[in-house]
């Protein structure tokens, strides 16, 4: 199939490689030249594992382009994708990028000489697709739903193995609104092997935002515990959470040798959860709830346990060591997760603040968001060019962000340093005798 997507983010850019791999030829449209220019010269204007090496490929076999909003060019194509971002606000989540795509997408249909498809890909409250879409579209050219094919598939996307998830997916939610939507949904996703759920667009626009409502409240549950288990002293609270991941309605029945159920790797005590989801999803879903007359006060619940998360993992971490005032701070880490750019509700710049207001000097680092974390944070910090080098010399070290090259970190420690690990990528013994690592819950020595 010939595939436009409008958008060329986190989303729309992964989603375009991970089509084109699949074998369709896609056409992905930005507004901005610069970033169109630097797309077709196999430059991506974002960081994510892979990502520049599969977008050399695909240009290689033409079987994805990009360009500027053109409605003759979108409209030779099969099907229309949306991906652009939808930020929160204070109400919910702001449409105006998925208005303008949609009259995009409009305009091109009007052209097209072959019926077509609009599908969303941006996370959406339930009902827009079903709504604002038609109605957009009727407003733009006048066309009715029963001339085009209208759907929705949301995406679950992890930052940082996003190509992965796209390739592998662990299921597909195929909404739609009319039968040539679900059609071209199910020709789009014809190679790929995953259990599917067809349903209605609404259903599926729900989905997303219960998917990650329920990882952000297991996430915010397993850090309260974390804090009762620091305040305890002696308590490891990532042994607690084994422990509560051994029910077999967790893991399955119990078999000898059995792996640790997947989503142990994300219950650990840490500074809380960020990026470019979580936060903005469980806020939009809280709002559009209460516009509905649901209370929903589970949702206040979790962001207001994750907002004081990373200060309260700095604290419990520093309760009993002497004053850091004046000493040479190193945070390690700055992207809210390894393997992207995305400093977006990092926990690192809470951290970071909690140092200063403590009087402490700080510097960062991070492979890939450094910079944009500075611009972003001001003057007030400053860069490490060789985290090694600045580690030797610090007299606190926090790994906020656990990169794979921050594994050496032992072999740059020195005695009498205290190492901050609130993510628990080291164990204590792993240091030189004379650090005092703390993480949430762990004090050695």
């Amino acid at each position: 199939m010939n595939i436009t997507i409008i958008g060329t983010g986190y989303v729309g850019l992964v989603t375009g490689l991970g089509l084109a791999a699949a074998g369709h030829t896609v056409l992905g449209i930005d507004s901005r030249p610069e970033v169109v220019e630097r797309l077709n010269a196999g430059r991506p204007h974002i960081y994510e594992d892979g990502v520049a090496e599969a977008l050399e490929r695909m240009l290689l076999a033409k079987s994805i382009r990009f360009a500027e909003p053109d409605v003759e060019q979108i409209a030779a194509t099969d099907i229309v994708l949306i991906a652009v971002g939808t930020p929160s606000t204070a109400d919910g989540i702001d449409l105006a990028q998925v208005r303008s795509a949609v009259e995009l997408a409009a305009l091109a249909l009007r052209r097209s000489a072959t019926p077509m498809s609009v599908i969303m890909k941006s996370t959406v409250v339930p009902g827009t697709t079903r709504e604002l879409v038609p109605r957009v579209i009727r407003e733009t050219t006048g066309m009715e739903p029963d001339e085009y094919g209208l759907g929705m598939t949301p995406e679950f996307l992890r930052e940082g193995s996003a190509l992965a998830d796209f390739s592998t997916p662990d299921r597909l939610v195929l909404g739609y609104e009319n039968q040539r939507g679900l059609d071209a949904l199910r020709e789009l996703f014809a190679r790929f092997e995953a259990p599917r759920l067809e349903v209605n667009t609404s259903t599926a626009e729900l989905i997303k935002y219960a998917n990650n409502l329920f990882l952000a409240l297991q996430i915010s549950a397993s850090n309260e515990i974390a804090a009762v288990a620091s305040s305890l002293g002696d308590v490891d609270p990532r042994v607690v959470m084994q422990g509560v991941l051994a029910d077999h309605r967790w893991s399955g029945a119990p078999q000898p040798g059995k792996a640790a159920p997947p989503i142990e790797r994300y219950l650990v005590p840490g500074p809380g959860f960020g990026g470019s989801c979580f936060p903005k999803d469980v806020q939009a879903i809280r709002e559009f709830g209460r516009q509905l007359g649901v209370p929903m006060a589970m949702a206040t619940a979790i962001l207001e346990v994750n907002r004081r998360q990373p200060r309260a993992s700095l604290d419990a971490m520093l309760d009993g060591l002497d004053a850091i005032a004046g000493a040479e701070a190193l945070v390690l880490g700055l992207a809210f997760k390894p393997g992207t750019d995305d400093i977006r509700e990092t926990p690192a710049a809470e951290i970071v603040r909690g140092l200063l207001d403590r009087s402490a000097s700080v510097r960062v680092h991070d492979p890939m968001a450094a910079r944009t974390f500075t611009e972003a944070f001001g003057p007030s910090v400053r860069v490490a060019e060789r985290w090694e080098e600045a580690a030797r010399a610090a007299d606190v070290v926090v790994v906020v962000t656990p990169w794979r090259e921050y594994v050496r970190l032992p072999e740059f420690v020195g005695g009498g340093a205290i190492v901050l690990d609130p993510r628990r990528a080291f164990e204590p013994e792993w240091f030189a005798v004379g650090v005092r690592y703390r993480s949430i819950g762990v004090r050695a020595p």
